[in-house]
């Protein structure tokens, strides 16, 4: 059967997240290996405005470019002199606090796809050459490693245009100033999403990522970052600039900033012969299609 562990602390509304109450879904799923129940944005629609969302404040250096909206809440603390290229400051608005619920809610969802092919050692440039110099789309477990990232990350979408990547950070994630992060052969890339979660501090010091960073604590750079496509969201700590860029817009082909995730996963990444619970539970399952047959007859 499969484990399906969460790192986010939920702490604002219920009624903000969702689940999957099919029981023969369920069963069936797990029996066959299926694949996602469904495809769609991970993001809550107020939580999609944001390219950078802390919940202790956004800090920044001199200059940051932001396309999309920038905003904390219940700490409003933004600062001023941001150059944006859409959007704009949400300083504990009510925009920036229903972005807050729905960011606990986006993390559960993306953590519910685990725990998936687990990254050996936390380290992301040696899981890369050993499966061809890329990664293709799926749910990764990824433990700590004193550095995730060195070099140039290849995600290969192999040609789909919904290819979806689920990176689950279990501690902290952290890539080197030397690291790169791209997304390639994804079509128009209107389906992708991108999702890293985070269980505690997120540091990115490479040039250039991609995807949206979803974190617990401090969202932090060592300056110049660039991300085209995607965002910056910490669910409890703040968020950190240091003339960096981040946008929603500049995706290729599409404005949603790799939100097109998988909302649900059933089923493992690997088949397995089923255990006999699992077998019983199908039995039922399908005696319960039967009846409901035999009643609408």
């Amino acid at each position: 059967m499969k484990i399906v562990f969460n790192f986010a602390r939920s702490r604002r509304s219920a009624s903000a997240l969702k689940s999957v109450s099919t029981l023969t879904l369920a069963v069936v799923g797990a029996f066959c290996g299926a694949g996602p129940a469904w495809s769609a944005p991970i993001l809550g629609s107020d939580l999609a405005s944001f390219a950078v969302l802390g919940a202790a404040g956004v800090t920044h250096v001199t200059t940051s470019t932001i396309g999309g909206n920038l905003g904390s809440a219940p700490n409003g603390s933004v600062g001023g002199g941001y150059v944006f290229s859409s959007g704009s400051l949400q300083a504990n608005t009510a925009l920036a606090q229903n972005a807050q619920i729905q960011l606990d809610a986006a993390i559960l969802a993306v953590n519910a796809n685990g725990p998936g092919t687990l990254i050996a050692g936390g380290n992301l440039d040696a899981w890369q050459i050993s499966h061809g110099g890329f990664i293709i789309p799926g749910t990764y477990t990824v433990p700590y490693a004193l550095t995730n990232l060195v070099g140039n990350l290849v995600l290969d979408g192999s040609g789909s245009n919904t290819a979806v990547w689920n990176f689950l950070f279990t501690s902290s994630l952290i890539t080197s100033t030397t690291s790169n992060v791209s997304v390639q052969n994804v079509g128009d890339g209107s389906g992708v999403g991108l999702y890293w979660t985070v269980a505690s501090a997120a540091t990115l010091n490479g040039p250039t990522f991609a995807g949206n960073v979803l974190a617990h604590d401090l969202i932090s750079s060592d300056g110049d970052l660039t991300i085209t496509c995607g965002r910056l969201l910490s669910a409890e700590t703040k968020v950190t600039l240091i003339n960096d860029k981040v946008s929603i817009t500049g995706c290729a082909g599409n404005n949603n900033g790799f939100d097109q995730g998988v909302s649900v996963s059933i089923g493992p990444v690997e088949q397995t012969v089923p255990e006999p619970s699992t077998l019983a539970l199908l039995g039922l399952a399908f005696a319960a299609l039967g009846l409901a047959r035999h009643r609408h007859s």
